[in-house]
């Protein structure tokens, strides 16, 4: 899927690449190796999405929305909780007896927060902010999720400063840690 415009087009078109994803998963049996490649590519696209928003449209949702402070606070909160969970994940094999438990419930609570956040907060961000701000922000999401971890790191900030500073940081040790081990790569 190509990439670019608004930052709700642009995560917009991270939500169906996890949720393809996500589908390649289901589709395969219980145990094959394949689902743990899939599950890393998963977490993968997750973490660099999720520090993004973290660092750009949360904090526009506190300037912009009414009641932005607790959206944003709920959305975070399930970062949070679904961060956890690929931590836990990422220490199971697709044959271990908890990666269909922790796989499961990482698509329930991803596909949960993708709806609320397709239905409700991007339709009120939309109506709340012009065209040139959600363009900006598209821009700094894309440029954000080249420099973000790529693996869930439950324990560090989630809001600025402090994720704006630690985050390239991270992604680049996770970077350099995914190119030697070969996680994230298709065979």
């Amino acid at each position: 899927m190509g990439h670019g415009g608004d930052v709700i087009q642009e995560l917009t078109t991270d939500h169906r690449e996890v949720e393809e994803i996500f589908a390649q998963i289901e589709a395969l049996p219980t145990g094959d190796k394949r689902r743990k490649d899939l599950a890393d590519q998963a977490t993968i696209e997750l973490v660099r999405h999720s520090v993004a928003e973290e660092m750009y449209l949360y904090p526009a949702v506190r300037q912009y929305l009414p009641d932005g402070d607790s959206i944003a606070d709920r959305e975070i909160q399930d970062h949070s909780e679904a961060e956890q969970t690929m931590k836990d994940l990422e220490g199971c094999q697709a044959d271990d007896p908890q990666f269909d438990h922790l796989i499961g419930r990482l698509m329930r609570e991803i596909r949960e927060h993708l709806t609320d956040e397709e239905q409700n907060l991007f339709p009120q961000l939309r109506q709340a902010t012009t065209q040139g701000d959600l363009d900006q922000l598209g821009e700094k999401v894309r440029t954000a999720k080249k420099t973000a971890p790529t693996r869930p790191h439950p324990s560090a900030p989630d809001t600025p400063p402090a994720n704006k500073l630690l985050a390239p940081g991270a992604g680049m040790v996770d970077r350099i840690r995914d190119a030697l081990s070969g996680r994230g790569k298709s065979d």
